[in-house]
């Protein structure tokens, strides 16, 4: 499974407060969460972020309260894919039981730029950089693969119920 996106660098300890502000927790349409994603660090990205697009950041990204509305934001807005040098680990768990891939890559931050494209391989563990540099990650298991596959952990074990009938 192959990801290729655009790049949004962030720094460390991106908390849930910053990716959805406390104040749209009333919403629950995915949707309009979305036109508030990272609001508290960049108030316009929602109407820069574009679908496919991919988040790299620093240390402990998604730390705060353990609320799915900041995954959801992320994925509603289009973001396929986190990349990060450490994540918050209930937001890494929801993340996947929500269906957004996120990859551990500690050194990442500092060789992308906003606006870079960067094609992630989730099977292979490998991360193309602009001008033909790789990096490796370790991949995903393949239990998790299987629900990132099935865009989240409802639909997966839906669709294992429909396998045993």
């Amino acid at each position: 499974m192959k990801i290729r996106g655009r790049v949004w660098v962030f720094g460390d300890n991106i908390d849930t407060d910053v990716i959805i502000p406390g104040r749209y927790l009333v919403l629950s349409d995915p949707e309009e969460l979305a036109k508030h994603v990272m609001e508290g660090v960049d108030p316009d990205f929602s109407k820069k972020v574009k679908k496919g697009d991919i988040i790299v950041a620093g240390r402990n990204f998604g730390c705060g309260s353990s609320r799915e509305h900041a995954v959801i934001a992320l994925k509603y807005a289009g973001i396929s894919a986190i990349i990060a040098e450490s994540f918050a680990r209930i937001f890494f768990r929801n993340a996947i039981n929500l269906g957004l891939p996120v990859i551990i890559c500690p050194g990442i931050r500092g060789l992308v730029k906003n606006g870079d494209e960067v094609e992630i391989d989730l099977v292979k563990g490998k991360i193309k950089l602009p001008g033909a540099k790789e990096l490796s990650f370790e991949p995903l298991p393949p239990e998790i693969m299987d629900i990132i596959r099935a865009g989240g952990l409802i639909n997966y074990l839906k669709l294992k119920l429909m396998q045993k009938k």
